[in-house]
């Protein structure tokens, strides 16, 4: 039976639409609840969250946890007490993790055992912290175990009211926390929930972190709206994942940079289309391995972009070419526009095999000219201002065009990194690597993965009479607190002196335009985290791998 969703205006009726249905709701590695528990579950924090938070606060939580049932439960406490999570990133560390806590004002952080190191000798001044798997926890929600939805609330929420500060990164380092309100929220998953049809037999594999707005926007929201189950993975997991997907009977899932090809590199089995999983929905899987995925597991792909800030949207249709991510969304006015002279880019040059033959033209930053979801930054008007200058919402992302209007992604602005669908900023890395004794300068930059995204790399000049001594890299790297689990670099190019322009800025675009293709010495992070020399072997088997991926024409953009 198909089921016709209505569009709420909040997030907080489509938790409180939950109440009396007794159906599976939320499935998890212990059991399974219903709906109705799980809007239960979500009224009980929203009263805690009440009596919790001071007066006068902003009214603003923390949430650093895996993928627990308790994320959700707080997602809809939120919603429902008109207040707003902040997702917080477990794999930052230090005093950048301190910040994104304190930028966002956040009263409360709800955590787990399992994350309590990372706070330790943090300085957290007014944040009351709540450890979820403990018996004090427990005893702090059993007063508030008959609450209903609509008991509690800071104020009642309206479509207005802020639902989530979710982080993005910028190329100077500076804390981003996109604001995303109930009524734009419960928009996107009424919008998402009729686009794929989505009904109460569903169930939405939840296996990407519910820190990141893909996982809540794309996943969590839709369920709702639709009335479909969710299930929860507490971290991705490419070898559980068929087994995940037949164990909840799920049908269909999201995800975002690289998690596709970890799926593939698991070994084949004779029963890989064996389960109910109809549909993938995320970005930057790439044409080949979409196509590897439906061959091999049945299940199509369906690549999107837009931003957790909702300035602009592509979307998929099915005329869609392959490698292109689709046309702008009803009402968005997308433009590829050279921020050098405000110009449009020509349309773009393909060549019989989709191959680009115009980057250096085609190329520029994806802008919508029309109206725009975004709604700011918190307490960033630079970062805000720098979004919407001379009217227009820039992406800050690479985009070409084809003659027919199709926009296919060519990467990130110049210090952006994205790396396994993390946005990273150069600046914050090339402070922590500066700190290497050996080293004289550091320059970071984005260079193109051969599958999807960017990968770090690092040009370093070093110390009179220094050599680079790999394992003392490694070390070094290993104990820097800071250095996120995705901040070390890929390659290193190890160079007598750093190129600069005439001003004595670092030569960024040299640096990456000769990528790993030049006449230094380069070193290659391998998985156990060792550097070994990119010697011409495994350069040639590197560039074989782009091939594959149909992604040289990045590379080679670089160097034009």
């Amino acid at each position: 039976m198909r089921t016709t969703t209505t569009g709420p205006e909040t997030v907080a009726e489509l938790i409180a639409r939950q109440w009396g249905d007794h159906r599976p709701g939320l499935r998890h590695a212990s059991g399974v609840l219903s709906h109705h528990r799980t809007a239960q579950a979500a009224a009980a924090r929203a009263a805690l969250l009440v009596d919790l938070m001071p007066a006068g606060a902003e009214p603003h939580l923390g949430v650093l946890l895996d993928n627990t049932p308790e994320f959700p439960f707080w997602l809809g406490a939120a919603a429902l007490a008109g207040a707003a999570v902040a997702g917080i990133n477990p794999t930052r560390r230090g005093p950048e993790l301190a910040r994104d806590i304190l930028h966002t004002d956040c009263r409360i952080l709800v955590t787990e055992r399992a994350h309590l190191p990372l706070l330790r000798g943090l300085d957290l001044p007014g944040v009351r912290i709540l450890i979820t798997d403990t018996e004090e926890y427990e005893a702090l929600l059993a007063p508030y175990a008959a609450a209903k939805p609509g008991d509690a609330a800071l104020r009642p929420p309206g479509p207005g009211d802020r639902l989530l500060l979710y982080f993005t990164s910028g190329s100077t380092g500076a804390p981003k926390a996109a604001v995303c309100s109930q009524g734009r929220l419960a928009a996107a998953g009424s919008a998402l929930a009729r686009r794929f049809q989505v009904t109460p037999d569903d169930v939405h594999y939840i296996c990407m972190p519910l820190f990141h707005g893909n996982a809540v926007i794309a996943d969590w929201l839709p369920a709702l709206a639709g009335g479909a189950a969710v299930a929860l993975r507490r971290r991705f997991s490419a070898s559980a994942f068929l087994d995940d997907v037949r164990a909840y009977g799920a049908t269909y899932f999201t995800y975002v940079g690289r998690a596709v090809q970890y799926i593939l590199a698991t070994p084949p089995t004779p029963n890989d289309r064996t389960h109910a999983l109809r549909l993938g929905f995320g970005t930057e899987a790439g044409a080949v391995d979409a196509e590897r995925f439906a061959e091999r597991f049945g299940v199509r792909l369906v690549e999107g972009y837009g931003a957790t800030e909702g300035g602009a949207s592509v979307q998929s249709t099915p005329d869609t070419p392959p490698g292109a991510l689709g046309r702008a969304a009803d009402g968005d006015d997308l433009a590829v526009i050279d921020p050098g002279t405000g110009l449009e880019c020509p349309p773009a040059v393909l060549d019989p095999a989709g191959r680009l033959l115009n980057g250096s033209a085609a190329i520029g930053e994806l802008v919508n000219r029309g109206r725009s979801l975004f709604e700011g930054y918190w307490r960033n008007p630079d970062a805000q201002a720098e979004r919407t200058r001379d009217g227009w919402y820039w992406t800050g992302d690479l985009f070409f065009r084809d003659a027919a209007g199709f926009l296919y992604f060519a990467g990130r602005t110049d210090d952006r990194l994205r790396v396994d669908s993390e946005n990273l900023a150069a600046a914050v890395i090339e402070n922590i690597l500066a700190r290497w004794p050996a080293a004289a300068a550091v320059a970071v930059y984005a260079v193109p993965d051969e599958v999807a995204g960017d990968q770090v790399m690092a040009a370093v000049s070093l110390q009179d009479g220094a050599d680079f001594d790999p394992s003392a890299f490694a070390a070094f790297l290993a104990a820097q607190p800071d250095l996120g689990t995705k901040m070390s670099p890929r390659y290193v190019r190890v160079l007598p002196a750093m190129p600069v322009t005439a001003t004595n800025k670092v030569h960024r675009v040299a640096l990456r335009r000769a990528a790993f293709r030049c006449p230094d010495p380069v070193w290659t992070r391998t998985p156990s985290g060792a550097y070994e020399l990119l010697d011409a072997e495994s350069l040639s088997a590197l560039l074989a791998t782009y091939e594959t991926h149909g992604r040289t024409d990045l590379l080679d953009r670089e160097r034009a």
